[in-house]
């Protein structure tokens, strides 16, 4: 076991040094995507707008100017500008207008994920849905199953956590290993044959219907500004899944 173990070892880091520093910079940039939403008026206009989505509604401009203050209404086409890139960069959503003239807006899924039944108040939406999309890509960069004390480790850097005084570390992992576990997102299970027991995280089943690992790599490309292919063990990965679906 112990030689499995060491073999394991071996070639995780063969893969990290094909791929480059994807687990420290992209990582990082995921991790700050957690504190881009300081402007309180674009935060509650993006809460709003993200439990629209998972409510599966559509919205109107008339609805998205009463959540901004009046004082704010002349400066409101820069704001939604704003609001719809950290839409797309930061959930993976696309916001397009369908009316004009009625200003009517949906969301389409890029990412696929739909998010609906996660808890919480609107002030935690924000952290707890850029946490779901840091674990799923977590999980995709370190082979498609991450051990809990990675998860740990990479919950200890003062990134992740959400600048609220009552965060803390075992807030979020309970988020995780209850309500994102109970939600299907993620599996959290005992690693095969070890002893003493070790645990890992892996995608549960409604990250499977729900997205793929090439929207994971594309999403997370985006946010990098890099090409999905500048990462090619990834790449090969994401595309043999496709492929292999294309053939159930």
């Amino acid at each position: 076991m112990a030689s499995s173990q060491r073999n394991q070892a071996t070639e995780r880091s063969s893969r990290e040094e094909k791929e480059g520093p994807y687990t420290s910079q992209d990582m990082l940039v995921l991790q700050i995507l957690c504190h881009l939403f300081l402007d309180d008026k674009i935060t509650k206009l993006l809460e709003f707008l993200l439990r629209k989505y998972q409510k599966k509604e559509q919205i109107t401009m008339e609805e998205m100017l009463h959540i901004v203050d009046h004082e704010y209404h002349e400066y409101f086409s820069v704001i939604f500008r704003e609001v719809c890139e950290y839409m797309c960069l930061g959930f993976g959503i696309d916001v397009r207008e369908v009316d004009p003239p009625g200003h009517k807006y949906v969301f389409v899924p890029i990412l696929g994920l739909t998010y609906s039944g996660i808890p919480g108040g609107d002030d935690k939406i924000i952290p707890q849905l850029i946490l779901l999309i840091v674990m799923l890509t977590f999980i995709f960069l370190k082979g498609n199953h991450v051990s809990e004390e990675d998860v740990m480790e990479l919950l200890r850097t003062k990134e992740m956590l959400p600048k609220r005084e009552h965060s803390d570390i075992g807030e979020v992992w309970k988020f995780i290993v209850e309500d994102l576990v109970r939600e299907q997102y993620l599996e959290y299970r005992r690693v095969p044959n070890s002893d003493p027991a070790h645990y890992e995280f892996i995608w549960g089943p409604r990250t499977h219907a729900e997205t793929s690992k090439m929207k994971v790599l594309e999403h997370l490309a985006k946010i990098n500004r890099r090409d999905p292919r500048s990462y090619p063990h990834l790449y090969e990965d994401a595309l043999k899944e496709e492929q292999k679906a294309t053939h159930v």
